[in-house]
Parts: C-alpha cells; sequence; structure tokens
C-alpha cells in the first residue's frame, strides 16, 4: 500500500514533456498575434468612422451652397419678374404688341431657365464609399451631434446650431410636392405651371402668364375675369389681377367655400369665436339719489341677459375679456326739463369726461315730451378695457327726481364683438367745427384711431373714407350742432351718406331729425353697405333755407365717425325700404312693417318673398350675429310711438322682442318726426326677424317710403 502511494506522488511532479512546451509557446504567439489583428480592426474602424463623419460634413456643406444657390435663383426670379412688370406696364402704354411678345417670349425662356438650374441642384445626388466590416463595430470617440427624435411631421435642420426640430413645409395652393419630407430635409414644393398644363385655360387667343400659385391671362378684363374665367380651383384676386389656385382645408373644415372672387376660409373645432353678441337691461331705479342733481353726471347701471365670454358686467362697466374689435348700440328714451340739453356718451377704458368714444346730444323741448335717441360706436379693445354708459347736463340745476324720466325700453344697450381672426379694422374719425353758421354742410375729418392703416385712410382733403380693399362697412355718424330759425322747426334737418364710385356718388340713405330753434342738438346716422377697393364714403348736413346752423368738432366725442370693415368672406349685408303698398295708417296697433329689398340677394339673409310671411320678415340661413339698423320717418297724432324689433325662430312659434324703441308726440310745429332703432344679437339657420309699429292714442298719417326710411342688416360668421 505504502508503495502504491508513493509512485502516485512521483507521477503528480513530473517535469512537462518537450512536445507540450512547444505547443504552449505556439499557442502564446497566436494569441498575441490575435491580439493584434484586433487593435489593427479598431484602429481601421476608428479610420472609417472619421471618413464617414468628414463626408457627413461635406454633404452639410453641400446642401448649404445649394440652398444659397435656390435662394439667388429665387432672387433673380423675382428680378426678372419686377423688370417684366414694369417693362410691361411700359409697353401696355405704349401699345408696342410686337415688342410686347418679344418680352413675354424673353421672360418666359429666362424664367424656364432658372427653373431648369433649380431642378437640375434638386435633383442632384451624392455618392458615397461603402465599407463593409465584418466586425462589431465599436463606439469610439463621442458620436455627432442630431437632433434626436422627431416627431412624424417634422425633420432634423442641421443648418441650425444647435441642430433642432422643425415642422416640415406644407406646399401652399397651386404647388406640388417635388420631394417627400425626410428625417433631415423638408418638404420640397414647385410651382403648378397651369398655363402648361392647361394650355387654352385663356382662350385660344389669350396669352398665359405662369405666376407662383396661380396664372395671368393678358389683356383680359378685370369683370371677364370676375366672371368665372379662373376656371374649377381657382379664383380671381382683384389685388393682383390674377387667378390663385383655392386654398385647401387639409387640418379643418371649411367655413366659406372658394368663390369666383374670394379664397377657401378654413377653420377648425377648436378655433375661437369669429363673432359674439351680448345685450343688457337699465336697472331701475338709478344709482344716483332722486334728489341728486344731474349736472356732474353718472353712469347707468345694466344687468346682462346672459351669459358671454367676451365681456362681463363690472359695477356700472362692461369689462372685456378678450382681443378684437367691438361696435355698441344704445336706445334712449327720457322725459326730461334740464335747460340746455342732455348729453349721453360712451365712456372707453375711463376716458376723462371731455374724450368719451362717442356722444349725442337730446335737446330741451318745448314742453315735457317723450324723446328718444340712438347712440353708436365702434373701437379696438384688450382685455380690461371697459365701457360705460355716462348721462350728464350741462345745467347744475336739473335735477333727477322732477326734470328727468327715463323710459324703461327692452334690452336698451347691445354689442357685437369681433376677433382678430376676421381681419375686420375699425377706425374712428372726429369732425372739425365749423366757423360760421350756414345751411348744408360737408363735413371734414380728423383721424383718432385706426387699427389698420392700410385697409383704410382719408381722402386729400378729409371728406371722405377711402377703402384699399372691399368688404362690408357698418358706419356711425354723429354730428352735434345748434340751430336757430323756424323754418329749422318746420322742415328739420337731413344727413345724407354717399358712396363715390368711379367717380359717380350713390346715395346709401338719408336719415330725417326734427329740427330746433336755438337749441343744441343731435343728428345721428348708421348704415352697412358693400364697398370695393377705390370707394370713397362721405356725408352732407341738409337744412332749409332761412335755417342757420352752427356744427360743433371737437376731441369730447360729440362729433364722430366711427365704422367697422368686415371682409365679404366672413359677412354680408342687405338693405332695405318700407314698401309702398300696404303701409300702415290710422289706428296702428302691433302692426308688421313691409319692405322692398334694395340690395343684391345674399345667401345667408334675405327678405322672404312667399308664404304668410312674405315682404315682411327677413330670414336667416346661416348661423351668425346679425346687426340691425333701422330709420322711420313720419307724421302722426299719437301720444306714444313704439317700433319693435321681432325675432321668430320657427313658423309656429311667436315673435320675441329682442329690442325697442320709443317716441313722444310730434314736435310742436314740425311737419315730420323719426324713430331710430338699433341693435345686434345673434341668429341661426331659420331664424326670422321683423319690424312691428305701435300708435298709442292717436293715429298715423304718413310714412316716408323712400328718404328717411330704410332698414340695414350685417351678418357677420360666428
Amino acid at each position: 500500500m505504502f508503495r502504491r502511494v508513493g509512485q502516485q506522488a512521483r507521477g503528480d511532479n513530473e517535469v512537462p514533456s518537450e512536445d507540450a512546451l512547444v505547443l504552449q509557446l505556439q499557442l502564446t504567439r497566436g494569441q498575441e498575434k490575435f491580439v493584434e489583428a484586433l487593435q489593427s480592426q479598431q484602429t481601421l474602424l476608428v479610420d472609417l468612422q472619421q471618413k464617414l463623419a468628414e463626408q457627413q460634413s461635406t454633404l452639410v456643406t453641400q446642401q448649404r451652397e445649394i440652398i444659397e444657390q435656390q435662394r439667388k435663383m429665387y432672387e433673380q426670379m423675382d428680378l426678372i419678374k419686377v423688370q417684366y412688370g414694369m417693362l410691361f406696364d411700359t409697353v401696355k402704354q405704349m401699345s408696342l404688341k410686337g415688342l410686347q411678345e418679344d418680352l413675354q417670349h424673353y421672360y418666359e425662356a429666362s424664367l424656364q431657365g432658372l427653373w431648369n438650374q433649380v431642378r437640375s441642384h434638386l435633383q442632384k445626388s451624392y455618392s458615397f464609399h461603402k465599407v463593409e466590416v465584418d466586425a462589431k463595430v465599436i463606439d469610439v470617440g463621442e458620436p455627432m451631434v442630431d437632433c434626436g427624435l422627431c416627431e412624424s411631421d417634422e425633420f432634423c435642420n442641421f443648418l441650425k446650431t444647435p441642430a433642432r426640430c422643425e415642422k416640415c413645409t406644407l406646399c401652399p395652393a397651386g404647388f406640388f410636392q417635388l420631394s417627400e419630407c425626410s428625417a433631415n430635409a423638408d418638404r420640397i414644393c414647385q410651382d403648378r405651371d397651369e398655363c402648361v398644363e392647361s394650355p387654352s385655360i385663356c382662350g385660344e387667343r389669350v396669352k398665359c402668364l405662369n405666376t407662383p400659385g396661380g396664372f395671368r391671362c393678358l389683356g383680359v378684363a378685370e369683370k371677364e375675369a370676375a366672371l368665372g374665367l379662373c376656371g374649377e380651383g381657382y379664383f380671381f384676386n382683384q389685388e393682383v389681377q390674377e387667378c390663385q389656385a383655392c386654398l385647401m382645408c387639409e387640418a379643418g373644415v371649411v367655413s366659406f367655400p372658394c368663390t369666383l372672387v374670394s379664397d377657401t376660409v378654413c377653420s377648425t373645432a377648436r378655433e375661437n369665436k369669429l363673432s359674439e353678441s351680448w345685450a343688457a337691461h337699465l336697472i331701475f331705479p338709478l344709482k344716483k339719489p332722486t334728489a341728486s342733481p344731474v349736472y356732474p353726471g353718472f353712469d347707468l347701471i345694466f344687468k346682462g341677459e346672459q351669459e358671454c365670454s367676451i365681456v362681463v358686467m363690472e359695477g356700472s362697466s362692461v369689462l372685456f375679456k378678450q382681443h378684437g374689435l367691438m361696435w355698441a348700440d344704445f336706445n334712449f328714451a327720457v322725459k326730461h326739463n334740464c335747460r340746455n340739453f342732455l348729453q349721453l356718451s360712451f365712456k372707453f377704458n375711463n376716458s376723462e369726461e371731455d374724450n368719451e368714444l362717442s356722444g349725442v346730444r337730446v335737446e330741451q323741448p318745448e314742453g315735457k315730451i317723450l324723446q328718444s335717441i340712438t347712440m353708436s360706436g365702434a373701437t379696438e379693445v384688450e382685455p380690461g378695457h371697459v365701457l360705460s354708459v355716462f348721462l350728464k347736463s350741462p345745467n347744475q340745476f336739473c335735477n333727477q327726481s322732477k326734470d328727468l324720466n327715463i323710459y324703461d325700453l327692452h334690452a336698451p344697450l347691445s354689442l357685437f364683438w369681433l376677433s382678430h381672426d376676421t381681419g375686420a379694422v375699425a377706425m374712428r374719425a372726429q369732425t372739425s367745427a365749423a366757423q360760421h353758421y350756414q345751411t348744408n354742410f360737408r363735413p371734414t375729418f380728423k383721424l383718432v384711431s385706426l387699427s389698420d392703416p392700410y385697409m383704410l385712410s382719408l381722402s386729400h382733403d378729409g371728406r371722405a373714407i377711402k377703402f384699399t380693399e372691399m368688404g362690408v362697412v357698418k358706419f356711425v355718424f354723429h354730428q352735434a350742432l345748434y340751430s336757430m330759425g323756424h323754418t329749422c322747426v318746420r322742415e328739420g334737418l337731413f344727413l345724407a351718406s354717399y358712396l363715390s364710385r368711379n367717380g359717380t356718388n350713390t346715395e346709401l340713405m338719408t336719415v330725417h331729425k326734427s329740427g330746433v330753434n336755438y337749441r343744441d342738438t343731435t343728428i345721428s346716422a348708421s348704415w352697412a353697405t358693400r364697398v370695393e377697393a377705390g370707394d370713397l364714403l362721405s356725408f352732407e348736413i341738409l337744412s332749409p333755407t332761412q335755417c342757420s346752423v352752427r356744427y360743433f368738432g371737437d376731441s369730447s366725442g360729440i362729433s364722430m365717425l366711427s365704422l367697422i370693415w368686415i371682409p365679404s368672406a366672413v359677412s354680408t349685408e342687405l338693405s332695405a325700404l318700407v314698401s309702398v303698398m300696404g303701409l300702415p295708417t290710422g289706428a296702428v296697433r302691433n302692426r308688421v312693417l313691409g319692405f322692398t329689398q334694395v340690395s343684391p340677394s345674399e345667401k345667408q339673409v334675405h327678405l322672404v318673398s312667399a308664404g304668410q310671411f312674405a315682404q315682411k320678415y327677413f330670414a336667416f340661413t346661416e348661423k351668425g350675429v346679425a346687426s340691425v339698423a333701422f330709420t322711420l320717418k313720419l307724421i302722426h297724432s299719437c301720444n306714444m310711438l313704439q317700433v319693435t324689433l321681432n325675432q321668430l325662430t320657427s313658423d309656429s312659434g311667436q315673435p320675441k322682442a329682442v329690442a325697442q324703441q320709443v317716441g313722444g308726440q310730434m314736435p310742436e310745429g314740425s311737419i315730420w318726426t323719426s324713430v331710430s332703432l338699433r341693435s345686434s344679437f345673434e341668429v341661426c339657420n331659420g331664424t326670422m326677424i321683423s319690424i312691428s309699429l305701435d300708435c298709442v292714442r292717436g293715429r298715423v298719417n304718413h310714412i316716408a317710403h323712400d328718404h328717411g326710411t330704410g332698414l340695414s342688416i350685417l351678418w357677420i360668421s360666428l
């Protein structure tokens, strides 16, 4: 047993053989060679990665050069277009048709050459060395800086430092996609050449000129192009005098489709309202104690009819919560015995006493009779701005308890608000005071505020407002005056508004005001009309012979023109006169007046022509905000005259009063008298409105159906 153990111990301590040593040495050398090969491979990978980084940097540099070349080419194209336009105008004036065709060919050849250069650069390809590596790439050094993970509609812009994700460009109307937006490159769009795609688009004998996003038919009159020459999918842009592709609403819905002369208007479900209306009631008794004088003035207190996202009542003021434009109307009826006059005004944003938004004066009557007046104003508003109605008298002995009795009208205060998204423009201008007493008066205006000077401006003599683009305008003009003479009382005063187009004056509306003798008063007119580019709006006040009138004008707001211009894409207007047939006379009790439409028919509002409501009701076919201005000139012996604006939402329902105005007995010695009513409210598809007349204890003798009586409706999309 001991012998075996010793033998086993000797076996464990034996020295390795020579073959084993050689094998071990070869294995060690093989490992060293393998390590050297791996190090060489790693060095090769580092070199390859550096080369890739250099090539990528070269690619970015080349992309920048291409973009710079594109920019220069577009600048050259724009320069050629400008030069061609100047030469074309010169040729047009000189009537050199041959030279015009040569210039046209030269322009098209130059433009085509530039486009070919752009295409060649856009289609240029870049080749990269492809390296095949069998081994796994090992991260060496810092990775290249990129944008990370961009959204599906974004690309990584390496031209920015540092690189960042940006939204892919959307091809505008009239362009098509040349290359898709990728992770590292923006979408590339190219103008569609309508003249090449449809050679006869302008006709056989008319030359077609391609323009960015559209085309132009040379020598075609504007009226002919506006009648449908542009074809389907295009509209005639009157500003640039060419056909342009209609906008495609990709991420929204169509509010107004593309027409022959207007582009598509898109909106989304999340988009804020374009307009909104609000109305309020006057709170009685008045805030001031009944024994307090009217002389220093006080704010009237109102309570809103409904909640509104645009305004809220804060004390005696209407507080605005959003940016936009505002139009306000206030119907006022009062019996007063204050000497001189009562002055009613809109105070805006806590304005000073002699710097109101607008104001009117209620003259001192010969007896304590009921008088009515309507005040309106427009301006641009911001969050935090406030509006209030201020009443005062220049006579410190005028007392509320015995000298003032205000009639409780239904919703006397109303307003509508417009978002800046509508593209509307607000303007205010004050009149200059007349130095002498005179009969006829053409006011001269001085600009007070204007939200967009490009769209509106005063004429060179300051007597008219000039419009740059077509649209719908609603205006109000208050003129304070002092008149002397019995003929003033007998025949009254007239305020006429005119629209001048291509040198021809058209009378829009004439408003009548009962005259006064040795009294202060205000004549006021409000209307809505459609205007074209270059139209002029002006006014004239007419008084009878032997009637001397002094016209006031200052910064207090008592003689002020306010207007709002709205693009035709989101608004329309309708004008009507009282119908000659079936004029109510005698004992008139809640009679609905009949009308004759004088403006062209519109899609959104029209005068009902058949059925039980024919010629009496105006129907709306789309949801929106309506602003109504009505004036009535008549002869009557009524103790009180009431005019009501009614709203009917269904054929079987009962009409509901939206607003009302009242007038008292006719002024002594006057032939005519007048009553005005203005209000703004929301309408929907199927809403109908009417005007009713009620004579309390008396008779209606005659209603003027042309001069002095009329209805104006402005409709604005929600």
